[in-house]
């Protein structure tokens, strides 16, 4: 069952209609270059850690909030990271800010988690083997992504030596104006 519920995580964190998630991990770390990896598996695992803990919560239902709410939070926290990037797209000053705001953001995307996650367990009687599976397949799926972005924003900064705050404004932007549209788009309204 180990396996099975990793593969869910994994598969959950790589589908392309779920790209929310993909797009939040491009605007937390388009910024990075492969040297930084260090601070990005800080980064992504302080925002793992976050998701986990809400997760595992809304699945003993001792946290419940409605999916609208959280389907139209989650564009926020896009909006948000891009922003924070826009208006400081050097961010090594404040890389413990970026810690804790990845954290947070997790427990809204863990949220968003929240009901997939419930449907998968059906009656299961424990909820820690599964949960520690599906976010086992859940961090490596967030590890691919990030590999890509950050070869990506690697090979664009320093191969074609394109300047890193312009990089920054041009993938932040695009994170941002994407998540108006989901934000507009949500249920919520």
């Amino acid at each position: 069952m180990f396996t099975v519920n990793l593969n869910l995580g994994l598969e959950h964190i790589l589908d392309l209609n779920g790209y929310d998630h993909i797009l939040f991990l491009v605007a937390l770390c388009a910024i990075y270059t492969y040297r930084e990896w260090r601070d990005v598996l800080v980064l992504v695992t302080a925002f793992t850690i976050g998701h986990s803990i809400t997760l595992a919560l809304s699945a003993l239902n001792l946290v419940v909030f409605s999916s609208e709410v959280i389907e139209f939070l989650i564009p926020v926290t896009i909006f948000l990271t891009a922003l924070r990037h826009i208006i400081t797209p050097d961010q090594t000053s404040s890389r413990r800010s970026s810690y804790a705001l990845a954290l947070v953001f997790g427990w809204i995307h863990g949220l968003g988690f929240s009901n997939y996650f419930k449907a998968l367990l059906g009656r299961e009687e424990s909820v820690v083997g599964p949960l520690f599976a599906f976010n086992i397949g859940v961090e490596a799926g967030q590890l691919v992504i990030v590999a890509v972005i950050m070869v990506l924003s690697s090979i664009v900064i320093d191969g074609l030596r394109f300047p890193r705050r312009d990089w920054s404004l041009v993938i932040s932007g695009a994170a941002a104006g994407i998540s108006l549209i989901l934000a507009v788009e949500a249920k919520f309204w």
